[in-house]
């Protein structure tokens, strides 16, 4: 813009040479060269005074620009979002993602019917059972592999401490069932008094187990009833606890034995408070 303007400067100075020249008198033509130069000192004064008034324009228009450049940072914003989406993992036959202690894996049982398949749960059962304590193989499987059952036995016996109500000489059998659920991946454990409970002594039990329930950290006690062979009712003791496998990537026979150990060790504790009662106590050891 400022090189637009100085052209015009020199136009007004030619307008004043072209008047100047009057024979007359000499003196005035000098005078009015002088008067022609004073004035085009004036112009050029007064287009050099507007010139900041043109940079203060360019300026403004500069500062509108980083406008039109406000939607780049919404541009970042996309790429972080799409770099933090969790990549997704493969899932098996089973459910079971790829980054799990099973996946892709296949497991079978022969039995007299042939090969059965061995799902995930159940192989967790059968590799603690077997392969942990080295026992042999009883676990039940369904025809579609659904669900498992392992029945086994254990001897009780109370502590030597002298502050228990059974001691080490008050030893009774106990029956234990674990049972697995593959649809819910569920392992559930049931341990047994194998004596029915009396009717008389009915009443007196279910106050001890609401007693003790709410101190027991880990599963919990309940009175079982069935119909026996001959049709009668008969009630039990209970004591269960379960675990849920679902999600657990890399453990399953760890949490299966813990459950078990867990399980047993407060079915000992609750049992011991339960023999408070006299009667109780020589219930369990008839």
């Amino acid at each position: 813009m400022a090189t637009k303007k100085s052209p015009a400067k020199k136009k007004v100075a030619t307008k004043v040479v072209k008047k100047a020249p009057a024979k007359k008198a000499v003196k005035k033509v000098t005078t009015k060269k002088v008067a022609a130069k004073k004035a085009v000192k004036k112009v050029v004064k007064k287009t050099v005074s507007k010139k900041p008034v043109a940079k203060k324009v360019v300026k403004k228009v500069a500062a509108k620009k980083p406008a039109a450049k406000k939607p780049a940072p919404k541009k970042a914003t996309k790429k972080s979002s799409k770099a933090a989406a969790p990549k997704k993992l493969k899932v098996d036959q089973y459910g079971l993602e790829e980054d799990d202690e099973f996946y892709g894996l296949y497991f079978a049982k022969s039995t007299n019917k042939g090969l059965v398949e061995v799902k995930p749960c159940t192989f967790s059962l059968m590799y603690w059972w077997k392969g942990l304590l080295g026992y042999p193989d009883m676990i039940e499987i369904s025809k579609d592999s659904n669900t498992a059952m392992l029945q086994f036995e254990s001897t009780f016996g109370g502590g030597d401490s002298g502050e228990t109500e059974l001691t080490e000489k008050d030893v009774f059998d106990v029956d234990h069932i674990i049972e697995v659920d593959e649809q819910e991946q569920l392992v559930s454990l049931y341990s047994y008094v194998p004596i029915s409970v009396p009717e008389k002594l009915i009443g007196a039990l279910g106050l001890s187990i609401l007693n003790i329930n709410p101190e027991t950290r880990y599963g919990s006690l309940e009175i079982c009833s069935t119909d026996n062979e001959e049709g009668a009712n008969e009630h039990f003791l209970r004591y269960r606890a379960a675990t849920y496998l679902r999600g657990v990537k890399s453990g399953k026979v760890e949490a299966i034995e813990s459950m078990v150990t867990n399980g047993s060790e407060f079915f000992g504790l609750a049992l011991d408070a339960m023999c408070v009662n006299k009667s109780i106590k020589k219930w369990l050891l008839s």
